[in-house]
């Protein structure tokens, strides 16, 4: 089959809308999905600065939602005409997988980055026949259409709006489920969340259904005042801020945190984080650092710790229905973060993340986008 698709074809270009072709049906264990809406991530603008270890060209994309048009059989344990949400891949049988900890997968980096899935991948085509690298994150979703395996894939329910759904598979996934399973934050807790991005506004609107008292740290007036909309305590926090930082916070939570989110990769803001902590308190980092991370002397005293959160440690098929139930009930309004474009406007849409101007752009393959 032959469809539209957004090819990155070196780590310099732009995006082209181009052909390509499937020349096969869902496999075994597989689902073809006709994506309604894509999300765009930090992590797909981050190939080109992967130093060739992501190869090109590509289809990416990872924050797919869509229907399914057709399945590689009744194992799948899905239909066509299901609504679904696609997130990251795994490989269903490590330890870890076994162990209800997929974004721990032994293969993670490999299926989701590297273009470790290969079979198959040659039936996946541009329109002169050359081949296109195999599936980013199982999916390649900045498409018409994605052949998906179908563990990857969580059923939702039909009524709501699928073409706002993909973010639910990652940045959404994993501000949440760092509050909701990292962090088992509860009523009267306190965290602070710096960046307010996709993944701290996430984490917010977690936080504020699970009754905690959060604290958001950014150095933009506008997201500041969309985590305010959020019942955030907005704090702002440019360069000539930060020595203070500490201070402010720890005015504001009555001596300082019990858990901390960072989004920035800031040494400077990481330090901060741990000095505002509450003894035993903990911090978590999502944005893949690159450069030695500094501690300043006396930051993990006192039984404080820090780790590393993938993907908010969630199980998808388990937190996406919880998200989109706490959506209907007003309690996760996600829907306020994001920004559709339609397909062919992908490059607008990365200036657009590049520069701040949008938290959450999702592309619409056939729509106008708003």
């Amino acid at each position: 089959m032959r469809f539209a698709a957004a090819v990155l074809r070196s780590y310099e270009s732009r995006f082209t809308l181009e052909e390509v072709m499937l020349h096969a049906g869902p496999g075994d264990g597989e689902i073809l999905v006709k994506i309604a809406g894509c999300g765009m991530c930090r992590t797909d603008l981050a190939v080109r600065h992967s130093a060739g270890r992501s190869p090109l060209p590509a289809v990416l994309g990872h924050e797919g939602a869509g229907i399914v048009v057709e399945t590689g059989g009744p194992d799948t344990g899905l239909s066509a005409g299901d609504h679904v949400v696609l997130s990251f891949d795994s490989c269903g049988h490590c330890r870890s997988c076994l162990g209800a900890a997929p974004a721990y997968c032994d293969s993670f980096p490999t299926l989701n980055l590297f273009g470790g899935r290969t079979e198959h991948a040659a039936r996946f085509t541009d329109a002169t026949g050359s081949a296109l690298a195999p599936r980013w994150f199982g999916q390649s979703s900045f498409a018409e259409y994605a052949m998906v395996p179908a563990r990857n894939a969580v059923r939702v329910d039909p009524t709501l709006p699928i073409e706002l759904l993909g973010p639910l598979g990652c940045s959404f996934l994993t501000g949440a489920g760092a509050v909701f399973h990292s962090f088992g934050v509860g009523p009267g807790d306190t965290i602070a969340v710096y960046g307010a991005g996709a993944v701290g506004l996430a984490a917010v609107m977690a936080a504020t259904a699970a009754g905690a008292v959060t604290v958001a740290i950014d150095r933009h007036p506008e997201r500041l005042a969309l985590a305010e909309r959020l019942h955030a305590i907005p704090l702002h926090a440019a360069s000539a801020d930060l020595p203070d930082l500490p201070d402010r916070i720890q005015q504001l939570t009555d001596g300082g945190t019990r858990y901390a989110l960072d989004t920035t990769g800031s040494a400077q803001l990481i330090n901060n984080a741990l000095r505002t902590l509450r003894p035993t308190g903990h911090l978590g980092l999502v944005a893949r650092l690159h450069t030695p991370l500094p501690l300043e002397p006396g930051t993990l005293d006192r039984g404080r710790r820090i780790s590393h959160i993938c993907e908010g440690d969630a199980v998808p098929g388990l937190l996406i229905p919880r998200l989109t139930r706490l959506w209907q009930d007003g309690r996760f309004p996600f829907d306020q973060l994001i920004r559709t474009y339609p397909l062919t406007d992908i490059n607008q849409a990365e200036r657009d993340c590049d520069a701040g101007r949008v938290v959450k752009p999702v592309l619409v393959p056939a729509g106008k986008g708003r």
